[in-house]
C-alpha cells in the first residue's frame, strides 16, 4: 500500500442499494487502506435513484451522450437522490468501522465548477443546462480530513462563488479530485469486473491497458458504448499525474482489495506504460 498517498473510490449510485454489501465491500476495502496510512476519498454518483425519483414526478429524464441534460425540476431532483445515496455510503462506510462525512462538491467549495457551453455532439449542438465542469478542487480541506482519519463520501455536485449549483458527470469528480490530490490509485467501482472483450462475458476481461491499447481497442470496437467516456477520462487523467486507474467490480467481496494489491488481477488497470 502506498502509505501518506491519496486513494480515491468511486462508487457507481446502482452499487448503493445494498448497504451491507457496500460495507463488506468498499468499505471493506477502504477500512483497509487508512489502516495502511492510505488518505482516501470516496465519489459517488446516484444515476439510477434519479431516473426513478423523475418518474415518480412525471419527468422526462433526457440524456445525450451519456449526460443528463439537466434543468432546474432535474437538478432539484439530483440533490434529491444523491443525498439518499450520500447516507446509504455513510452508512456502509460506518458499518465497516470507517469515520466518513456524507457531503457534495459544494459544501466549502469541495468542488468548484462552470457551466459547460453548448457542444457539438455529432454534428448537433447541444446545451446540457445545469452540468458543470470541475474548475477547481479545495485541496487543502481534503489535507485536513485526512490528518484526522476522516473519509469525505462526495455526491457528483459542484458549484461556484455565485451560488450556482451544477450537476457533473461522477466519474469525473472523482478524476479531477484523483488528478488534483495526485492520486495513487483512483478505484473505478462499478457493476462490471473491468474491461470486455465482450461485454457479456466476464471471462473475456483484459487485466492491463496502456493509453496506446486502451486506443487501440476503442477503434477496433471492443470498448464501446458507455464504457467509452469512462476509459477516455481514464486515460487523460493518466497524463495528469495518477498512478494507476482501476475498473472493478464488487465480486468477490474482496475484488477491490485484491486488486490494489495485485492490479489487473480483479479488474482493468490503466498504467501510463
Amino acid at each position: 500500500m502506498a502509505s501518506g498517498r491519496w486513494y480515491v473510490v468511486k462508487i457507481g449510485g446502482e452499487l448503493a442499494q445494498d448497504v451491507r454489501k457496500l460495507s463488506a465491500t468498499v468499505g471493506k476495502a477502504v477500512a483497509a487502506f487508512l489502516e495502511d496510512g492510505v488518505k482516501v476519498a470516496v465519489v459517488h454518483g446516484g444515476g439510477p435513484q434519479a431516473t426513478e425519483l423523475s418518474k415518480r414526478m412525471g419527468l422526462v429524464t433526457k440524456q445525450v451522450a451519456g449526460q443528463r441534460v439537466t434543468d432546474e425540476a432535474t437538478l432539484e431532483v439530483m440533490k434529491q437522490a444523491l443525498g439518499g445515496v450520500g447516507v446509504n455510503v455513510a452508512q456502509a462506510m460506518r458499518l465497516a468501522g470507517v469515520t466518513a462525512i456524507s457531503t457534495s462538491g459544494v459544501s466549502a467549495g469541495l468542488v468548484e465548477a462552470t457551466r459547460r457551453p453548448p457542444v457539438d455532439v455529432n454534428g448537433e449542438s447541444v446545451d446540457y443546462g445545469l452540468v458543470g465542469d470541475v474548475t477547481q478542487v479545495n485541496v487543502t480541506l481534503l489535507e485536513v480530513l485526512a490528518r484526522e482519519k476522516v473519509v469525505p463520501v462526495i455526491a457528483c455536485l459542484a458549484g461556484d462563488a455565485h451560488g450556482n449549483v451544477y450537476n457533473v458527470n461522477a466519474d469525473t469528480v472523482a478524476t479531477r479530485l484523483a488528478s488534483r490530490l495526485q492520486a495513487e490509485r483512483l478505484f473505478l467501482v462499478s457493476n462490471v469486473p473491468g474491461v470486455l472483450r465482450d461485454k457479456n462475458d466476464a471471462t473475456t476481461r483484459i487485466p492491463k491497458l496502456t493509453p496506446k491499447e486502451a486506443r487501440a481497442q476503442i477503434s477496433s470496437g471492443v470498448i464501446q458504448g458507455g464504457m467509452i467516456p469512462k476509459v477516455e477520462e481514464s486515460l487523460a487523467m493518466l497524463e495528469e499525474g495518477i498512478g494507476a486507474i482501476h475498473i472493478v467490480g464488487l465480486n468477490p467481496d474482496s475484488a477491490i482489495l485484491d486488486e490494489a494489491r495485485e492490479p489487473g488481477s480483479r479488474g482493468t488497470v490503466f498504467v501510463t506504460s
